[in-house]
């Protein structure tokens, strides 16, 4: 992606989440040298911030998504079990935009349609190898409730409904009838090796630095 291109996204972004009434931390304005800096040392250690990916297909608006990392502990208090043991984002699908079939192998994660459009999920339960399991039934809580789903079963997220998705459960989703805003609560989250796809894919996107970020 062009770096070009990915400012825009940002600029685009923020003024979609502040028109549903959310505000971004401040540093999501801290320009590159402060974040570079020693005073931004926690931000980059714990990969907070802009999050811009095409999951390495060069077609953002069929397959990407915008992601904001607002807080994240560290997977060294997660396998001692205490500390700062949770992760927020905001993410946002774009109208008919998917984020491809994935799961972790940690993260727990509450997935919030925080408002704009539907967001749709489509769910697979794992097989004993980790792999899709195609014929298998699944249940998630939604919005507190069990729901049960056959293999590759979808659920549809109003403004406002969640959904928990526990480690091992196979998920993609977009949003329909209008760009979406997502909340997403979640255990650690560690996006450099807790994300495995259906088919081997680039968690980050490429960049082409054409512009200044």
């Amino acid at each position: 992606m062009q770096r070009s291109k990915i400012n825009k996204i940002i600029l685009e972004a923020d003024a979609f989440i502040r028109r549903l009434g959310y505000v971004l931390p401040p540093f999501a304005d801290w320009p590159p040298e402060r974040i570079r800096s020693a005073q931004a040392a926690i931000i980059r250690e714990r990969g907070l911030g802009w999050d811009i990916t095409d999951f390495g297909s060069n077609k953002f608006e069929e397959i990407g998504l915008f992601l904001f990392t607002v807080r994240n502990g560290l997977l060294s208090d997660l396998n001692k079990g205490h500390g700062m043991l949770y992760a927020e984002k905001i993410m946002i699908s774009r109208k008919d935009q998917v984020t491809p079939m994935h799961r972790h192998n940690l993260k727990a994660e509450d997935i919030t349609n925080r408002g704009g459009g539907d967001l749709v999920l489509q769910l697979f339960a794992s097989d004993t190898q980790g792999q899709i399991d195609r014929s298998a039934t699944l249940s998630v809580n939604l919005d507190g409730v069990k729901q049960t789903l056959p293999a590759g079963g979808k659920l549809l997220l109003k403004p406002g409904s969640s959904v928990t998705l526990l480690p091992y459960v196979w998920h993609s989703f977009w949003a329909e009838r209008a760009d979406c805003m997502i909340g997403e609560v979640s255990t650690v989250n560690d996006d450099n090796t807790d994300n495995i796809f259906d088919i081997p894919r680039a968690r980050f996107a490429n960049i082409d630095e054409d512009i200044e970020p």
